[in-house]
């Protein structure tokens, strides 16, 4: 009775020393997660952003954004934390690469790739056709496009008033 008491006692006490990882056993220190938006047959933003466990934000514009060309912020890290659990579902094996699967296909639709690099460099893709109908897909979808929102980039995706598609 008292080998068990000690040996519990001590399996406690290594256990309270453990330090705590992010969703899915990864270790948030020193991972980014980067997003890229590519064109739709329209006037959708087409840019990306990448976002730091430290709350380092980068944005990118490339076509149909008020912000065209790099900009950068700084953020909470728990907007990083919001970003990766909003994620975390959907988030492939580390160092694979996985495309969602498509049920139905609208075809005019952006696509979207999401990119998680650790410390050491390697990366997980998941890449995502936006088009792709379904209840999951309709859930990533919402997922990635609250993401802006998450880092406070949003004003920086509206169409600029000077852009000559605005009506």
């Amino acid at each position: 009775m008292l080998k068990a008491l000690a040996a519990s006692a001590l399996l406690l006490g290594l256990t309270a020393c453990a330090t705590p990882a992010m969703d899915g056993g990864q270790s948030a220190q020193g991972e980014t997660i980067s997003l890229a938006v590519g064109p739709c047959f329209g006037f959708c933003p087409v840019y990306s952003v990448s976002v730091a466990a430290d709350g380092a934000v980068r944005f990118e514009g490339e076509r149909h954004t008020t912000v065209v060309g790099v900009k950068e912020k700084t953020v909470s890290p728990a907007a990083y934390q919001g970003v990766a659990r909003s994620l975390a579902t959907w988030r492939p094996a580390s160092g694979t690469s996985a495309q969602t699967e498509c049920e139905q296909r609208a075809s005019d639709l952006p696509t979207y790739t999401v990119v998680w690099t650790n410390a050491a460099g390697e990366t997980t893709t998941l890449n995502h056709d936006g088009g792709c109908m379904s209840e999951t897909n309709s859930r990533l979808k919402a997922a990635l496009q609250a993401i802006p929102g998450q880092l406070g980039i949003e004003p920086w995706l509206e169409r600029p008033a000077n852009d000559p598609n605005v009506r």
